[in-house]
């Protein structure tokens, strides 16, 4: 089987042919075919963060957890028994990242959470879709289900001017109380509707932009997408940028920086474990992710700056004089900044930003330095901030 139709032979996107007809190069990933790129990753990635790009990310699972009748209390508390959320603050509307651990505390995916008046709208990774719906949907109680919304696609806006451009498409709120979307603040959710379509639109995504995600039903995503796509700051990105973007800001990517081997206070995601939930537990690996709130972890994610011109890959050893002391998760050139960068777990007692370290790249041993993440200040419109 050849290169081309092995890559026919995945699961299509909703927009695989809109890809297509605007030049989009397909690969293989999460068992779709999706855009890599159209222009050039390194041009996508530079519009992106001048202006707005929209990526096509319909292979991310979209699962609908909710109790019978209208109190979703049974809902939340199960939720909780898998992560360490606090879902008794969220309100309708809001929106939290968590993480979905194993009996070890160990990282079986990230994930986003939104409060619905019908229950709770969860965002999974593609990769992980099948499995997470699968150890989710065994561990619900009697009375409260889950829901894959197969029949929705899912776009990310991001950059700049996405506001601006997302404005323009004449959303409106589909219940009482919603702002307009221009007025959410990040990490905030609502209903809107679009000639006649239902969107679920969220202030949020994966670049360190401002920007939005929204759920679109698959009748609805090919005409939406060309809406969007006619606003002058708006263009098509591909997975090549999509991934650049989010090393630069320091996000890290599920398979890669985060593994069930790796807890969540050695992913430098401590944030995620709500206060609450920190005090009294209840959620799988509480006891080995408290004690590394307590006395700090044994390895810690880290950003590396890189001399030279050559990207550190996945895997590459990471050297204190001749001892490993880590190993890169994820590397590559940063389009933003001008040279490679790479995020890497490594020993706790060499995490310090300012420690000198080299990298084995295939045998040639090249100079890095540990410095704080993200690489580049995050954009986001949070409440409060200007």
């Amino acid at each position: 089987m050849s290169v081309t139709d092995s890559i026919e032979a995945l699961r299509p996107l909703p927009l695989d042919a809109w890809h297509r007809a605007r030049g989009g190069r397909m690969v293989a990933f999460a068992g779709h075919a999706m855009p890599v790129q159209y222009d050039g990753i390194i041009a996508e990635h530079l519009w992106t963060r001048e202006s707005a790009g929209l990526f096509d990310v319909s292979h991310m699972g979209q699962l609908l957890i909710s109790s019978a009748g209208a109190d979703q209390t049974p809902a939340a508390r199960a939720l909780e028994a898998l992560m360490p959320v606090d879902l008794s603050t969220l309100a309708v509307g809001g929106q939290r990242y968590s993480l979905l651990l194993n009996g070890d505390g160990g990282i079986l995916d990230d994930l986003m959470i939104t409060r619905w008046p019908g229950g709770f709208f969860v965002v999974v990774n593609g990769a992980m879709r099948q499995a997470d719906r699968a150890h989710i949907a065994a561990h619900l109680p009697a009375g409260v289900t889950l829901t894959e919304r197969s029949d929705h696609g899912l776009l990310a806006l991001q950059g700049p001017r996405a506001v601006e451009a997302l404005a323009a498409m004449g959303l409106t709120p589909a219940l009482p109380g919603i702002v307009p979307v221009e007025q959410l603040w990040f990490m905030a959710a609502g209903p809107y509707r679009w000639h006649g379509a239902d969107l679920h639109v969220s202030r949020s995504g994966y670049s360190g932009e401002d920007g939005f995600e929204i759920a679109v039903p698959t009748t609805a995503i090919s005409a939406f997408a060309d809406a969007l796509a006619a606003h002058p700051a708006v263009r098509p990105i591909g997975l090549g940028a999509r991934d650049s973007l989010r090393l630069e800001a320091g996000l890290p990517l599920y398979g890669h920086d985060l593994t069930p081997d790796i807890d969540p206070v050695e992913a430098g995601l401590g944030f995620a474990i709500a206060r609450r939930r920190r005090a009294q537990g209840g959620y799988p690996g509480h006891a080995r992710i408290a004690a590394a709130l307590a006395h700090g972890p044994a390895r810690h994610r880290v950003g590396l700056t890189i001399e030279g011109r050559l990207a550190a890959r996945e895997g590459a050893a990471v050297l204190d004089g001749d001892t490993a002391i880590g190993t890169v998760t994820s590397g590559g050139f940063a389009p933003s900044l001008g040279h490679p960068v790479a995020m890497a777990l490594i020993d706790a007692t060499h995490a310090a930003p300012g420690s000198a370290l080299v990298l084995d790249m295939r045998g040639r041993r090249v100079p890095a330095t540990v410095v704080r993440l993200p690489f580049i200040p995050h954009r986001y419109h949070r409440q409060g901030e200007a």
